[in-house]
């Protein structure tokens, strides 16, 4: 029998490249390859002690039932303490909307503020699945063509470009994905300013924001209640799989925001949301700073040894745990060149055709969020591959 037609929506989402790759990683490594896996935007790092023994206690105590769509109070409260603490904010809790991770957080932002054909501006190369999100609710993504020069990163001067009475706002990531770069504060407040006079909407994703290392970190929540910001436990509170982030939005959108959220989510894992609570604690928050300083000092040494072996890294990243680096010295094409890596030498890495359309040929994406010793081993491979 034949199955029913897809919706055309389907056929404008590609596959996410990023996880076929991976599969193909796992699989050579269950046929006892060594493969090294520099693919994945996943911490090698496990939730802390803290947080495990809050999730056990929760189990224990039964929190499974439904919660409320913006998530549990307590864990709302904890966050914008978190936010108080770190940036100086003021953030009321009610603003704050606990999702299935970062990507039900921008898939319920999309479904709130695109209507079909509005055009949403991102930059390219970016994380392919935000786009996705924008499609998804049948907006049009517009995809900004940067590169070395602005640090892979949006500009006022370009968003100005770009604008047209289609569109409808900007979906920027700062740090990035895949490059690990951030926006200048300046040019974000520019570009908020900018869409702010054309009655369009800002949404930022924040979901490195924790893993920066030059300089103090600065949440665009600063420039208004207006910006609507999404954040992750993913990265820097290292819990992938326990699939749990928040939004921040605007004070006149939070009834919307959670009526949404009740129809499409009815609430993030409570499980999840009670043992987040541990990752405030002085203990927890101690331990996710040295490991962002172990962060830190792996991108110290992969940035060098990839310069060293003629992969050029154009933008050296400030933030998350990727590093965009340019392969055209030895590769016309950054997929074949990265299938040559994982088939011949065991070593995972994304080719830039999964980011966007600017010069994917390239670029390849590699993830330091693994051991320094792999890192050690990697760039030895690449080495030999090389034949440097």
């Amino acid at each position: 029998m034949k199955a029913p037609a897809l919706a055309d929506r389907t056929h404008r989402i590609a596959p996410f490249q990023t996880m076929e790759l991976m599969k193909r990683a796992v699989a050579l490594q269950q046929a006892g390859h060594p493969v090294i896996h520099m693919s994945i935007g996943e911490p090698d790092f496990k939730a802390p002690e803290p947080v495990m023994a809050a999730l056990e206690r929760a189990v224990r105590a039964g929190h499974t039932e439904y919660t409320s769509a913006q998530g549990i109070e307590p864990l709302r409260r904890a966050i914008a303490d978190d936010y108080g603490r770190r940036h100086g904010l003021d953030i009321d809790p009610a603003r704050i909307v606990v999702t299935a991770g970062a990507s039900a957080a921008l898939s319920l932002a999309c479904c709130a503020l695109v209507n079909a054909g509005d055009r949403v501006l991102l930059t390219d190369p970016s994380y392919p699945c935000n786009r996705h999100f924008v499609s998804a609710f049948d907006g049009e993504p517009v995809g900004v063509p940067v590169g070395p020069d602005t640090r892979f990163q949006m500009t006022p001067d370009l968003l100005a470009a770009h604008w047209d009475e289609r569109v409808r706002g900007t979906l920027l990531a700062s740090p990035a994905n895949p490059t690990g770069t951030s926006i200048p504060f300046a040019d974000l407040s520019a570009i908020v300013d900018f869409v702010r006079a054309r009655e369009g909407f800002s949404l930022v994703d924040e979901i490195y924001l924790g893993l920066s290392y030059d300089g103090h970190a600065r949440s665009a929540l600063e420039l208004g209640d207006d910006v609507v910001v999404t954040n992750s436990f993913s990265k820097y509170f290292h819990m992938t799989g326990w699939r749990l982030g928040w939004l921040v939005v605007p004070p006149d959108l939070i009834r919307a925001f959670e009526k949404l959220s009740q129809n499409l989510f009815i609430c993030a894992s409570t499980l999840a949301q009670h043992a987040a609570l541990a990752c405030f604690t002085p203990e927890s928050l101690a331990i996710y700073e040295d490991r962002r300083a172990e962060f830190r000092r792996r991108r110290d040494f992969i940035v060098p040894a990839l310069e060293s072996l003629g992969l050029a890294v154009p933008a050296v990243p400030d933030g998350a745990f990727y590093v965009y680096a340019d392969c055209s010295r030895f590769s016309k094409d950054s997929s074949e060149f990265a299938n040559q890596l994982l088939e011949q030498a065991y070593l995972s890495v994304v080719p830039g055709h999964d980011f966007g359309a600017t010069d994917p040929h390239r670029y390849i994406r590699l993830s330091y969020a693994t051991p320094m010793a792999q890192l050690e081993a990697a760039v030895s491979r690449l080495r030999s591959h090389l034949g440097r």
